[in-house]
């Protein structure tokens, strides 16, 4: 993933909650004395308006006009009018119906509700840590929330998959703020996206209740925590067996749509935490796509990543998708080398699509047994929006 501008690493919702990292994310990041969140969102780069004008070719004149204002970062303008040239304020030139939302508007009221909410008796604002990421000089904003307890323990691991939320937004136009449900494995330091459906609210029209908008999404999160362990043991249960595959498992991401590079990483990261390397189960597999999305994706946080976090929680999620997916594009790339003649090679590639068909029949049983489990939980997140 591209390096950010600037990172910021915080533990608890202000200076006054005692609150630590927990020691395997202090190990991971380097870090003794984090921020608290107030402070981290507070030290972000604000926006305001300002008026717009364009220059008339015919009389050299600037005229004003109120169908557009001008995003700019307020201490930028004090910089750049005490002649730093260099220093450049403006984010982005939208519409006059564009609503600047700045980080305390968005995440101010999550801090009240972290003080009132809790895990297991203790407020979310003490066990709270995370990260804050700003690209294009503090213009694009991403954050990974979590809560030390709000976790998944697995059978033999000592660290746990713990649950939160990831956020964001910028000020050019690209993304609204946004938040879903997010999951860091202190294991292996992988992150799992988009754990539920992203919530969104444009920077156009009415700003709602943030407060309420934030209680809404941390009950999701809880309700998340509850079911992941279900659906990892589940998954575990599920195995390839790659020696009757006609592939192994770096061609198997990229049939699901991993570019190369990736494919290459999420195989050797599944191979070497399987059993075996022949026989990995839908975990593991999925396991091995978010370290290759997490270590090794070289592009944008955003749409960019989106897509293949989509195809990585669909291993997890869906395996029988997952292996029809697989299938199709197993069958599309024979017909695309398509000789019409019974070659030894079509043989060998129609042997090698009766096997995966095989496979995706053999998960038809599991097929119904995850899709109640996704159905009632989509129901318990409509009940906790509503």
């Amino acid at each position: 993933m591209k390096e950010p501008a600037c990172r910021t690493v915080f533990a608890g919702v202000d200076g006054r909650t005692d609150a630590q990292l927990p020691e395997w994310y202090a190990t991971k990041k380097g870090i003794d004395d984090p921020a608290s969140f107030a402070e981290a969102i507070r030290n972000l780069p604000r926006a305001v308006e300002t008026t717009v004008a364009y220059q008339n070719p015919y009389t050299n004149e600037w005229v004003e006009t109120e169908r557009f204002n001008a995003v700019v970062e307020p201490s930028r303008l004090r910089k750049h009018a005490m002649g730093d040239a260099e220093t450049d304020p403006l984010f982005h030139v939208p519409s006059d119906s564009y609503t600047i939302l700045n980080p305390v508007d968005v995440y101010g009221p999550l801090e009240e509700v972290l003080r009132e909410e809790a895990v297991d008796e203790t407020p979310l604002g003490e066990v709270m840590f995370g990260e804050i990421r700003q690209y294009r000089a503090g213009g694009e904003v991403h954050m990974d929330v979590m809560f030390d307890g709000l976790d998944v323990r697995l059978p033999g691991r000592s660290d746990p998959i713990t649950m939160g939320v990831t956020s964001g937004y910028d000020f050019f136009g690209g993304h609204a703020v946004y938040v879903e449900g997010f999951a860091q494995d202190g294991f292996c330091s992988n992150t799992m996206r988009s754990l539920t459906d992203k919530e969104v609210i444009k920077h156009v029209g009415d700003v709602k209740d943030f407060r309420t908008w934030w209680e809404h999404i941390l009950a999701q999160v809880e309700l998340v925590a509850d079911d992941l362990f279900e659906f990892i043991r589940d998954a575990q249960e599920i195995e390839i067996d790659f020696t009757v595959m006609p592939f192994m498992g770096e061609e198997f991401y990229e049939l699901l749509g991993f570019p190369s590079y990736l494919a290459e990483r999420a195989a050797g990261d599944a191979e070497a935490n399987a059993a075996t390397p022949f026989e990995i189960d839908m975990w593991t597999l999925h396991s091995g796509a978010t370290y290759a999305l997490t270590h090794f994706f070289k592009g944008k946080e955003g749409a960019s990543l989106d897509q293949y976090v989509r195809i990585a929680n669909d291993i997890l999620f869906n395996p029988e998708g997952t292996v029809e997916r697989v299938e199709q594009a197993y069958e599309h790339q024979l017909e695309a080398d398509g000789d019409a003649e019974e070659t030894q090679a079509a043989l060998a590639g129609e042997h090698g699509l009766a096997q995966i068909e095989r496979v995706s029949e053999s998960l038809q049983s599991k097929a119904e047994q995850f899709d109640s489990r996704e159905d009632a939980l989509r129901e318990r997140f409509q009940q906790a929006m509503s």
